[in-house]
């Protein structure tokens, strides 16, 4: 009974069973890693089912039986096709899912030639700046948004373009994650110094969407609520905003944030909403119990 419940009262579609848990993932490199997962997993679950097979054989018909003396069964100290068996098998399983592992992990990590977008990503303790280097501000300065205490920073991306990442801390080791790129990146801080490539790319994100971004690295006292959130847009609708950054918003007399300029897109209201929807920035004061609430997102 137990065997039939559980598959029919968990909820979960058949794709999502195939996933044991991860994210469908939105990019091709998220698509990659899931379908490492899932194969990897089937595989764990072959072996297991040989070893529990062996196992159960073994316990069902060599058990201690009514009629027997009390004398030991016969004795094998060797038996080499079995010795090799059980050696030769488990290193072309191991050998397998590290030449997957190592496929996958390589794409993951190739810059393949130029991008459509850059982004500068900066963490420190505790929030997150997203720049665009090749976007200027009414100022003159590269397009940015900073997130504080009061404001969870909205990462906007345009959908179906390579995008290049570029990051750094300003302090601590910090991990930048979006659940579903399916994969997360250590945010050092002097990642030359570091030895560490710093800059990566994602072919496109595949769909609109708002998905929350986390720091995944315990970084400090707020490392918990150092989120941001990540608003893939159309690329007409993403470059509208973009310029909407480099003008002066005639309401404050300041330039546009990324909530303002996101607020005069017309677009769903959870892609165009002026502050954070997947996540809440939280109040600093260490006896608060609970989340401040959404407030203005992006300056």
């Amino acid at each position: 009974m137990a065997a039939l419940i559980v598959p029919l009262t968990t909820g979960c579609s058949a794709s999502e069973v195939l996933r044991w848990g991860w994210p469908a993932g939105v990019t091709p490199q998220a698509d990659a890693m899931r379908d490492l997962w899932i194969y990897s997993a089937i595989a764990a679950l072959v072996v297991g089912a040989v070893t529990w097979g062996a196992m159960f054989w073994t316990v069902a018909f060599h058990r201690k039986r009514k009629d027997d003396d009390g004398s030991a069964p016969r004795q094998t100290q060797y038996n080499l096709p079995v010795e090799v068996v059980f050696t030769v098998i488990p290193t072309i399983i191991v050998a397998v899912l590290f030449g997957f592992t190592v496929v996958v992990q390589n794409y993951v990590d190739t810059e393949e030639g130029e991008p459509d977008l850059a982004v500068d990503i900066r963490g420190f303790q505790w929030n997150w700046e997203f720049t665009y280097p090749d976007a200027q501000g009414p100022d003159g300065e590269p397009v940015s948004t900073l997130g504080d205490s009061a404001t969870i920073p909205l990462l906007v991306l345009p959908i179906d373009q390579r995008i290049e990442f570029t990051q750094e801390s300003s302090d601590v080791i910090h991990s930048f994650f979006v659940p579903e790129f399916l994969f997360k990146r250590d945010v050092f801080p002097d990642p030359e110094l570091n030895n560490q490539d710093n800059v990566w790319q994602i072919d496109r994100i595949d769909q609109t969407g708002t998905f929350v971004g986390r720091c995944a690295e315990l970084c400090g006292t707020y490392h918990s609520q150092m989120n941001f959130e990540v608003r893939a847009l159309p690329q007409q609708q993403f470059d509208q905003w973009l310029a909407l950054r480099g003008q002066v918003n005639p309401v404050t007399g300041a330039a546009y944030t990324a909530g303002e300029a996101l607020g005069e897109l017309n677009c769903d209201a959870d892609l165009c909403a002026p502050a954070a929807t997947t996540t809440f920035p939280f109040n600093t004061d260490r006896a608060a119990r609970e989340a401040s609430g959404a407030v203005a997102a992006g300056n």
